[in-house]
């Protein structure tokens, strides 16, 4: 397991990536994980379905107060805040869940990586010794979303890209406290920004090609986009004996 200043060292030296290269290695290994990514995506689609239903029987679904005629800025940001408002509970659990599936994913894409016996384990990150801090990850990543979609596109964009990483740094060192994991995600997303945002914006096109599927084939496409991330990570971390996923 990395500790918090072992990986700040790495990702402060970390070399300059080459785009061309990173998105080679990001499609060679969809196409060996594109199964595991849908089974991956149908779990948080499925998971979110249930939970909006939940919510909605108990009555916190975000309710729609806009006019029936014409466009009134004012009424308009106040169902925009009122929206995003109601949905924060409902958001904290749906991103506690979707990160729990998607470190288990990225638990499969390492094992693959470095061709080990590959374990289908999709529930391994609810277990009750990782569940409680990813809560609390998903409050926090609730919380820097809500905040940045207040504050409209920019600085949503800008934040889209640190909590990218929160769910491969926690995969990768679930030792590491809450605060460091954000730190380190902040940390990596800085200081890549521009390559993440570009290679996850490419990799986002490429997933939803498969919309032309009669729209449920995007199912089995979108879950490229989780790539650009862990092949971030892999490049500037590593996946050596320090930073071993349990």
């Amino acid at each position: 397991m990395n500790t918090f200043k072992s990986l700040e060292e790495k990702i402060n030296n970390a070399k300059d990536l080459d785009f061309s290269s990173l998105f080679d290695s990001v499609i060679e290994l969809f196409k060996k994980v594109w199964l595991k990514g849908f089974l991956t995506v149908l779990l948080v689609f499925a998971m979110a379905v249930v939970v909006n239903i939940l919510f909605s029987l108990i009555g916190l679904a975000p309710r729609n107060n806009l006019a029936a005629n014409g466009f009134d800025f004012d009424e308009f940001f106040s169902f925009y805040s009122e929206t995003i408002i109601y949905s924060i509970p409902q958001t904290i659990l749906v991103s506690t869940i979707t990160m729990a599936f998607v470190a288990a994913f990225y638990r499969i894409c390492k094992q693959f990586v470095l061709g080990e016996n590959v374990v289908d384990d999709y529930f391994y990150f609810l277990k009750k010794e990782y569940f409680s801090k990813l809560l609390m990850l998903g409050i926090i990543h609730t919380g820097i979303a809500v905040v940045s979609q207040f504050l409209f596109v920019i600085p949503y964009i800008y934040a889209l890209v640190p909590l990218a990483y929160f769910t491969i740094i926690f995969a990768n060192n679930p030792d590491l406290s809450e605060a460091e994991i954000v730190k380190a995600s902040f940390k990596i997303g800085n200081k890549k920004w521009l390559i993440t945002f570009g290679t996850m914006f490419v990799a986002g096109i490429l997933g939803m090609l498969g919309i032309i599927g009669c729209g449920i084939g995007i199912l089995f496409t979108i879950s490229i986009i989780y790539l650009p991330v862990f092949f971030i990570y892999k490049e500037v971390i590593g996946f050596g004996e320090t930073s071993e996923i349990e």
